[in-house]
């Protein structure tokens, strides 16, 4: 092989070999109910900002449980809304939603991972006959809603290219597919 082309392969395997950075993990967060909560409707995010989808999730809860907070932040919203109650708490680059909420806090407030924001209502809840916590996650800068349950390591696993080289380029939650794609079995051709 000659000097140029021996070379450039060698550069060529050199930038395979320099690991991609490291994309940015998502905060480590509690359970807004406890005991760990059933979740009674998943992450379904709309196709387009005004579009139908379901933008977060909802825990199953009962009347009166005390709702905590999913990581640690300011409180910036704490009132009615639509007629029911909504908490709202800033972490930097995003905010966690809470509702229908009977609010303990103000704006303003600060408040840690598991820190009381008030107690589960009754109703309206689309969840009736059931209590449930509508508890959403939003990214501040691009408004793209994002899947809670990452917060408590329950999300959607999304693997890297293997060797791409390439930082892992970030996908809006609007594109991503409402629940994961997996195999059915038919027994007569098997796995599909």
């Amino acid at each position: 092989m000659r000097p140029p082309a021996l070379a450039v392969l060698l550069a060529l395997l050199l930038a395979c070999a320099v690991p991609a950075p490291a994309a940015a993990a998502d905060p480590d967060g509690v359970w807004p109910l406890r005991p760990r909560p059933a979740v009674a409707t998943g992450f379904d995010p709309p196709a387009s900002p005004w579009g139908a989808g379901h933008r977060g999730v909802d825990l199953v809860g009962s009347p009166g449980q005390v709702v905590r907070a999913a990581l640690p932040g300011t409180v910036s919203y704490a009132a009615g809304l639509a007629g029911r109650g909504v908490v709202v708490v800033s972490h930097g680059t995003t905010r966690t939603t809470y509702e229908p909420v009977q609010a303990a806090v103000s704006v303003g407030d600060p408040v840690g991972a598991g820190d009381r924001l008030g107690t589960l209502q009754t109703a309206p809840s689309h969840c009736v006959p059931r209590s449930c916590l509508h508890w959403g996650w939003i990214d501040s800068a691009s408004r793209d809603y994002l899947d809670p349950l990452r917060l408590v390591g329950v999300g959607p696993v999304r693997l890297l290219p293997f060797l791409s080289g390439a930082a892992p380029t970030r996908v809006p939650a609007a594109r991503l597919p409402a629940r994961p794609v997996g195999f059915a079995l038919d027994p007569r051709l098997g796995v599909l």
